[in-house]
Formats: C-alpha cells, structure tokens, sequence
C-alpha cells in the first residue's frame, strides 16, 4: 500500500513538472512570437518611413519643372506672356523650316561635276541639262540656267549664272528677315511687361499712401519674369538664326566656286567641238 501511495507521489510529481515545462514553453513560445511580431513590425515602419521620402522626392523631381514653368507664366501676367510664346512658337517655325529647306539644298558638287562631265562627252549639252534636272539644289539649277544658253557664248554664260545665282541666294535666305523679327521682338515685350508691371507698383505705392513691400513685390515681379521669359526666348531664336547664316554662307561659297568650274568645263567643251 505505501508503494502505492509512492507511485502515485511519483507520478503527480512528473506530471507537475511536465505541465510546469509545459505551460513554460508556452510562454516562452508566445514571448518570442510577441518579440518577433514587434521586430517585424518596427522594421516594416523603418522601410516605409525610409521608402515614403524617397518616392515625394521622385514626384516633386519630375513635376517640378513643368510646375515652374506653369507658375512663373502664370506670374508673369497672361497677356504679355502669351506675346512672348507666340514669338517663341513663330520663331521656331520660321527656324525649322528654313534648316529643313537649307539641308534640302545641300548638293554633292564633286558628284555633280563628275556626271556632268560624263554627260558632256557622252551625250552632249542635253544630256547634262537632264543631269541637272534630275539633281536636287540651287547649284544644278544655276548649271541648267548656264547650260541652256550655252549656244550664245561663254559671256552670256557667265552673266546668266551671275544672275540666276542672285535669284538662289535670296531663295536660301528667305524667311530669315522674320526670324531676326522674333528675335528682336521678344525682348521689347519683355521689357513692356516690365514697364507695365513698374506702373502696377506705383499705382500700389500711390494708393496705399505708403512704401509697402508686398505691394511693391508683386509688380516688381511680374517685370522681372517678363524680362527674363523675353530674353530666353531672343537667346534660343539667336542660336537657330546664326545656324541658318552659317548654313547658307556655306551653300553660296560652293554656287561660287562651282560656277568657275562650270566654265572652266564649258570653255574645255566648246574648244573640243
């Protein structure tokens, strides 16, 4: 009977100690799931918290620039603004379109002579008029105009490619008048916005009876950006114009030279005959 008792001691006592383990890695386990829970979670505020600046930095950089632009224009004044950008959008029109015509006009000289040439010997002077023809640029079509009065003499030759040659340059350098028009005009708006804007603000001062500097700020401001709007756009148009110049200097020193060449040949063909 008492080693019964013992065994049934012994056994409650195992069974206390087991459930004490137990119930102890209970709480050990729900301990470490509670710490994990808070790691985890005070690492995901970490990455948000460093994630969220990163991506209003982003924002702010790719619709900063098109916000200055909207509100300096705004600020500006609407009506002297829009004067500025319309010079703006005809200047560049204008400016396009003459670097498209000037790089159409461009010819391969050392190509067109040697065709020429062929032409000449080969199939006579119709045959480098239909040359010229099918070439593209003021330079066959100054070739052409001497070709075509071939028959009357060296001398009218030459006076015929003087003159035609003329008739090319002002081809080349049309449209140009009005793009130096915009570059001229952009800043005499700017400085009327600005002058307008300096009337805004006495009118202020005069009103209010004293010197006060947010009444003074506003139409200073407004002259400012007009100014500066009109110079960036006199200074984007300035660098296409001198383009266009530079572009045409170069085709009319090749009509120049390629116009002593042309009777050069000439002369050698008429003398071969």
């Amino acid at each position: 009977m008492k080693k019964l008792f013992a065994f049934i001691a012994v056994i409650g006592m195992l069974s206390l100690g087991a459930s004490t383990n137990v119930f102890a890695q209970d709480e050990t386990a729900e301990q470490a799931t509670v710490d994990t829970t808070q790691v985890a979670e005070e690492v995901a505020e970490e990455v948000v918290t460093e994630a969220t600046p990163v991506m209003e930095e982003e924002v702010i950089e790719s619709t900063s620039f098109h916000k200055v632009v909207k509100k300096q224009f705004i600020q500006g004044g609407a009506m002297f603004m829009s004067f500025v950008l319309l010079a703006l959008i005809l200047g560049l029109a204008l400016s396009i379109e003459r670097i498209i015509y000037l790089n159409m006009s461009t010819t391969n000289t050392k190509k067109l002579f040697e065709n020429l040439e062929d032409a000449l010997n080969n199939g006579g002077v119709e045959a480098a008029k239909e040359v010229c023809r099918n070439t593209r640029g003021p330079i066959a079509s100054i070739f052409y105009q001497g070709l075509d009065r071939i028959d009357e003499g060296i001398e009218v030759v030459e006076k015929s490619v003087i003159s035609y040659g003329s008739v090319q340059m002002g081809l080349l350098e049309k449209g140009l008048s009005w793009i130096g028009l915009m570059i001229g005009l952009a800043p005499m708006l700017g400085f009327m916005g600005t002058v307008i804007g300096m009337i805004d603000a006495f009118d202020s001062i005069q009103s209010m009876g004293t010197i006060s500097p947010a009444a003074v700020a506003g139409g200073i401001k407004v002259a400012l950006i007009t100014t500066v709007s009109g110079l960036i756009v006199a200074m984007i148009l300035q660098v296409f114009y001198n383009y266009c110049t530079a572009k045409i200097d170069s085709i009319v020193n090749n009509m120049e030279d390629a116009s002593i060449t042309l009777l050069d040949i000439l002369v050698k063909y008429n003398l071969k005959k």
